[in-house]
């Protein structure tokens, strides 16, 4: 009896799947553009129903900015003809960017706006300002379908500038650093979880000296432009159940700079950064990364890799260490302690962990005691459920090896750390 309800349940699905696709529906998008999501999926009217395909489709659109949700419904229209409605449950998706934190002169913060939706086809369109003792913006713009399914473009414009840290024998001077920039990059996504992107950068970094030590040889100021050829590849195969994610991704940069500037010559720099989520007994999130980098080794004060409490070790500071190359190791265990409707209130445990190579040394100082950052800590994140990257969050870490078991700082930020 169960074989003859296997074969019935077998030869009805086979039935449904060879029924031609008469009309596709879209049911509750309010802000995404429904002809846009029809052209990117695969799924065509006309074809017979494909429920593999049909699958690939759901998970390509919940990966979308605009798209928290997908499910669909097959009716048959009579033995020949199907109809597919998808239904859709949104994102909102106009982000406050706000950034807080401090460095040792004075207070760090970033705002501004961010939409990832423009025009209801996953377009993103957004700017901030910056004061850290100096003032700083920058726009951006995306459109990653744009000419078809697999090919898309990004822009950015900005304009950064900083106090610099940059050591001379051991001796620590300040400068300011200034990098205008303008950036396009060409997009193609192979798949669902292959994306390549290749472009250009032109830009104009000057160094302005402030204070500390100073050598004749070091130059006191800079105004070096540069041309930056730069390919990235991406895996992606992440999960989402709302908040929580389960997955793996691999980010790799990979960039050529070019100038005629002696201290800061032609040089090579990539980095790859390995992320890891598990979801552990429904309210807990297990998020690791491990970035690896290294460029060209000129024994130049100007190098490109920084150590800093907004980009990879909470608490440490800003812009304290600089380095021709760098490993780190964030993780953290992610819990929800409370939730309600719309709101979820998340803990952080972390560990943040690294070190560098010295500007000319070589791959020991990765394992030498005075290179290595270790920086345990604790946080909060308050989440809305239905905002894009709605995550406003709170860490404190705090130094426990070398001449740091002192040093310790709160980052702030939107968005989970990684």
């Amino acid at each position: 009896m169960r074989l003859v309800v296997l074969l019935l349940f077998f030869s009805t699905s086979v039935v449904a799947q060879q029924k031609e696709i008469k009309e596709i529906k879209i049911v509750n998008a309010k802000k995404m553009n429904k002809s846009f999501m029809i052209k990117i999926i695969k799924t065509k009217v006309g074809d017979l129903l494909d429920s593999v395909k049909l699958n690939e489709d759901i998970f390509f659109l919940t990966r979308l900015n605009g798209i928290l949700k997908v499910e669909y419904k097959v009716e048959a229209l009579d033995t020949t003809f199907c109809k597919l409605t998808l239904d859709i449950t949104e994102n909102f998706t106009t982000i406050p960017i706000l950034n807080i934190g401090t460095t040792d002169f004075v207070g760090f913060y970033r705002i501004g706006l961010q939409e990832y939706n423009l025009n209801g086809k996953n377009n993103t369109l957004g700017g901030f300002y910056q004061y850290n003792e100096f003032h700083s913006f920058g726009i951006n713009y995306s459109t990653p379908y744009f000419f078809s399914n697999k090919f898309g473009i990004e822009s950015n414009f900005q304009s950064l500038s900083s106090r610099e840290p940059i050591f001379i024998a051991n001796n620590k001077s300040n400068y300011r650093y200034t990098n205008t920039s303008i950036e396009v990059l060409g997009r193609y996504q192979a798949n669902f979880n292959n994306t390549i992107k290749l472009g250009i950068t032109l830009f104009d970094e000057k160094y302005n000296y402030l204070d500390g030590a100073t050598d004749p040889s070091v130059p006191q100021f800079l105004d070096v432009m540069k041309n930056l050829f730069k390919l990235e590849y991406q895996f992606n195969n992440l999960r989402y159940n709302y908040f929580l994610l389960y997955g793996f991704t691999s980010n790799l940069n990979l960039q050529y700079v070019t100038s005629k500037n002696k201290f800061q010559s032609k040089f090579i720099i990539g980095w790859n950064d390995f992320n890891f989520y598990k979801i552990i007994a429904k309210k807990g999130n297990l998020a690791t990364r491990f970035r690896v980098g290294l460029s060209s080794n000129s024994n130049s004060p100007f190098a490109p890799f920084a150590v800093d409490n907004n980009l990879n070790i909470r608490g440490v500071g800003n812009l304290i260490v600089r380095g021709t190359g760098t490993l780190v190791l964030n993780t953290e265990y992610r819990y929800v302690l409370y939730q309600k409707n719309k709101f979820v209130l998340q803990s952080n445990l972390f560990v943040d962990a690294g070190s560098f190579r010295n500007p000319g040394g070589g791959l020991s100082d990765f394992y030498n005691k005075e290179n290595l950052k270790l920086y345990p800590g604790a946080g909060l994140r308050f989440i809305h459920k239905t905002i894009f990257n709605a995550v406003f969050r709170i860490d404190y870490g705090y130094g426990i090896i070398n001449n740091e078991r002192r040093n310790s700082g709160i980052v702030f930020g939107i968005g989970q750390y990684f």
